[in-house]
């Protein structure tokens, strides 16, 4: 790939130069964590579930508030992936390798890892307890569980995965499948799915289809390639501004849409894949594939859905603008678990986190939160291997865009944004608690329009 230095010039570019400089400068050298739950006291100050992207950001955050000794996290994962970038690994044009990190690796130093799954929330008793038999309690409990892939609720998988053509860029054993079945692709229907059900990352079962696309224009196989994106939604985006410019590249590509098609089984021996009509309950349609990616159904953690904590849907009930708990003012919510009416990215936690950073550190003042958070979200649409649509927008669906320019045209730059750029800011300021969203750099462009 041309060096960024190379593509990227004019006065944006030194902004973000200069503003990388600022990050590394702050973010201090990694440091490998070594606890284990073997070590595990029985009490934290701050007690964070998931080593995920929001648990892990939390931790570092609430490190520099009360101490490294005083937070625990609750992981048992060994290793620590960047999921947004397996959008390009399945499509080839990443290595799956640079998406994961030893969790040890993330976890703030001196922080304590307690590695093992926790099994029960008790928030009337501020404890929890995990698979081992262990109860830990808590003075204050961040929730960063992610969500919950569900293959086993479409009929077929997930051994269907053992055949070839089909993959999943939703899961690290799968990612590798999806670029698999599109380079041994040789003629026929090339299926993507989205599920009848929330999912992370919204725009991802649609992104690997462009990709695909252009992958098949690249190798002359494009003429032998009848490409569906079969969606249990009513539209192709939830915001009307960027549903346009995708639109036009839908017709432009000539790619067939069908919506309110949930997929509900895959017979990967016959390679086809039964859709069902949700306009019509109970009529279904047989497709057969050349190539299937399958966007699994997804839900909140098993261990939420039945907890105090949740809302009737399985999610961490949480207020949208402080993300406070509604009922418990000691436990708060971060990430995809929680019911924030926001599309679940990345970007939104990094964007929630510096909200939640200011509403913990109020709340322990015993002091009312103040900073609210609207929503923001991003999903960087690449629609090509070299070109992205970065969509920005807020909880009213309503464009909030970083840059002074028309977002939803396709541009290189944001395709290097989204290869390069969002991956260093993840593991250099995200992980260690200081990049909390491009609000300042939307002031910064915006006031210089001005």
């Amino acid at each position: 790939m041309t060096p960024l230095a190379t593509v990227v010039s004019g006065p944006r570019a030194r902004l973000f130069a200069c503003f990388l400089r600022l990050g590394a400068q702050q973010a201090s050298p990694l440091q490998l964590h070594t606890g284990a739950s073997l070590a595990a006291k029985h009490h934290y100050e701050v007690l964070v579930l998931g080593g995920g992207s929001g648990g892990i950001t939390m931790a570092a955050r609430m490190k520099r508030r009360v101490g490294a000794e005083n937070v625990a996290i609750v992981e048992p994962s060994e290793r620590h992936f960047y999921q947004p970038i397996w959008t390009l690994v399945g499509a080839g044009a990443k290595q799956l390798s640079s998406s994961g990190r030893p969790t040890a690796s993330v976890v703030p130093s001196g922080v304590e890892w307690i590695k093992t799954r926790v099994v029960e929330l008790n928030p009337d008793k501020n404890c929890i307890h995990t698979d081992n038999g262990k109860e830990i309690s808590y003075k204050y409990l961040i929730i960063a569980l992610g969500i919950q892939l569900d293959y086993e609720k479409i009929k077929g998988l997930p051994e269907g995965f053992d055949h070839p053509k089909i993959g999943s860029n939703y899961s690290v054993k799968t990612v590798e499948k999806t670029w698999k079945a599109l380079q041994d692709f040789k003629e026929g229907n090339a299926i993507f799915t989205f599920p009848n059900t929330p999912v992370k990352c919204a725009g991802a079962p649609q992104k690997i289809m462009y990709l695909s696309e252009a992958y098949f224009r690249k190798t002359g196989k494009r003429s032998k390639a009848n490409i569906i994106f079969n969606t249990s939604l009513g539209t192709i985006f939830g915001v009307k501004k960027y549903a346009a410019a995708l639109q036009e590249i839908i017709q432009e590509r000539n790619l067939t849409v069908n919506y309110k098609q949930n997929l509900i089984e895959v017979r990967a021996d016959r390679q086809e894949a039964v859709f069902e009509n949700l306009d019509k309950p109970g009529e279904t349609q047989v497709i057969s594939y050349e190539m299937l990616h399958v966007t699994p159904p997804m839900s909140s953690p098993d261990v939420l859905k039945t907890s105090p904590v949740a809302d009737a849907a399985g999610w961490v009930d949480v207020d949208k603008e402080t993300l406070q708990h509604k009922k418990y003012p000691n436990v708060f919510g971060i990430g995809d678990c929680t019911n924030l009416p926001t599309s679940k990215t990345a970007a939104a936690v990094a964007a929630q986190s510096g909200i939640l950073d200011r509403t913990i550190s109020l709340i322990m003042k015993n002091q009312k939160p103040m900073k609210k958070y609207d929503g923001y979200t991003s999903c960087p649409l690449v629609t090509g291997y070299n070109h992205v649509i970065l969509a920005e927008f807020d909880y009213d669906g309503q464009p909030l865009e970083t840059f002074p320019f028309d977002q939803s045209r396709e541009r290189l730059t944001m395709y290097i944004m989204k290869a390069d750029l969002m991956p260093f800011l993840y593991w250099n300021m995200m992980l260690r608690g200081y990049w909390g969203g491009p609000a300042f750099l939307r002031k910064v462009f915006h006031l210089g329009m001005s």
